[in-house]
């Protein structure tokens, strides 16, 4: 595979109205069937009327700022001094949304095109009819990446050709079945479309050349080549991770006080699972060294001496496969108890946090456990 990246200069400001297929199409004339057009989105959120007047400077522009930005987010990812991370009704993970103040009026902010994909489709349909030419386009933007510095463009719309590569299945030259292999093919053409476009250069669109097969003449010989009808599928839509699966939903911070805040409303009640020793150990060792001198938990593991504890202890539940005992230091005073009660429920947040539940109960009758756990 060749390809080929072309800058189309000539463009010139996009303002709301502009048909984006004439622009491109009067100022690449050279574009053909199976090139992939990568659209800058803040020429299609112009097109398209996506912005917001705001004040040109001081506390009035930063007020009306955060406003638009609350609009556009549907819910805050992380939080750092005046850089908020949100994940935008489209289900784009972005700095601020994705709106933008650069190339633009300073009284203006440009916001994200409503629907990136629909408008990859309207403008490929639109230079389909009005040019015959049928090319893929992609709508980009720039993203930052979590575990990186520095930013890249990505795909925000997609049309005329998928999203993802899909390789599983295939067996590489050792003889390996991919299982994992989905390659985000229209990102990295995002990516080298902007090492054409830049950020200050002034042209909002690029076109790939020779990643897509182009398209094969007529049997006769005789005619213009055939125009690919290819189906514009979901779009970049594909590429937004769903919620389920998503194994960084939050920032590190706002994990954190996730966490405190689900510690804070511990439910009771043992888990479905049998209850794994090892995590019941590992919670024990993690608040060994923050509970109140003398303080003991014990994790009994002979089945018969817990069923026979169990069974004398008040409101045990019928699913509960493991136990801990717990014992304030002595003598104990009433802020003992206060101290011990907390300790308790440092143990249960630690359980928690190794996927077992637990249920506070009294001591079992007769034991010198001044609580239990039920697991």
């Amino acid at each position: 595979m060749r390809l080929e990246i072309l800058p189309v200069p000539g463009i010139g400001d996009v303002t709301e109205g502009d048909d984006l297929a004439v622009l491109i199409g009067t100022a690449a004339p050279w574009l053909r069937d199976g090139d992939v057009l990568v659209v800058t989105s803040k020429i299609v959120s112009k097109a398209e009327g996506r912005l917001v007047d705001v004040p040109a400077d001081g506390p009035e522009r930063l007020a009306a700022r955060d406003e638009v930005l609350a609009a556009e987010t549907a819910r805050v990812v992380a939080t750092r001094g005046q850089t908020r991370i949100v994940q935008t009704h489209h289900g784009f993970v972005m700095a601020s949304a994705g709106i933008d103040a650069s190339n633009v009026d300073k009284t203006r902010l440009v916001l994200l095109p409503v629907d990136p994909d629909a408008s990859a489709r309207a403008l490929r349909a639109a230079l389909r009819d009005r040019y015959r030419i049928d090319v893929a386009v992609i709508i980009s933007d720039t993203m930052g990446r979590p575990w990186r510095n520095g930013l890249t463009d990505v795909a925000l719309g997609v049309a005329g050709m998928a999203a993802i590569r899909d390789h599983r299945g295939e067996v590489d030259p050792y003889g390996n079945e991919l299982q994992l292999t989905q390659m985000a093919v229209v990102d990295e053409l995002a990516g080298a479309g902007e090492l054409i476009k830049g950020k200050c250069d002034q042209v909002p669109v690029a076109v790939v050349r020779g990643y897509l097969p182009e398209p094969s003449p007529p049997a006769d010989g005789a005619g213009p080549a055939a125009v690919r009808l290819v189906d514009d599928g979901v779009g970049a839509a594909a590429l937004v991770r769903e919620s389920a699966l998503d194994l960084f939903s939050l920032g590190t911070a706002e994990a954190m006080a996730a966490g405190l805040r689900a510690a804070a409303t511990l439910a009771d009640g043992p888990g479905e699972a049998p209850v794994d020793p090892g995590a019941v150990d590992r919670a024990i060792a993690a608040v060994a060294e923050v509970v109140a001198p003398g303080t003991t938990f014990t994790h009994v593991t002979d089945d018969e001496v817990r069923d026979g504890l169990a069974a004398t202890v008040d409101g045990w539940p019928a699913g509960a496969t493991g136990l801990v005992l717990g014992a304030a230091p002595t003598p104990v005073d009433q802020p003992d108890l206060v101290r011990f009660g907390a300790d308790l429920h440092r143990l249960r947040i630690a359980l928690a946090a190794e996927g077992v539940p637990s249920t506070l109960l009294p001591p079992p009758t007769g034991s010198i456990a001044s609580a239990c756990l039920a697991l």
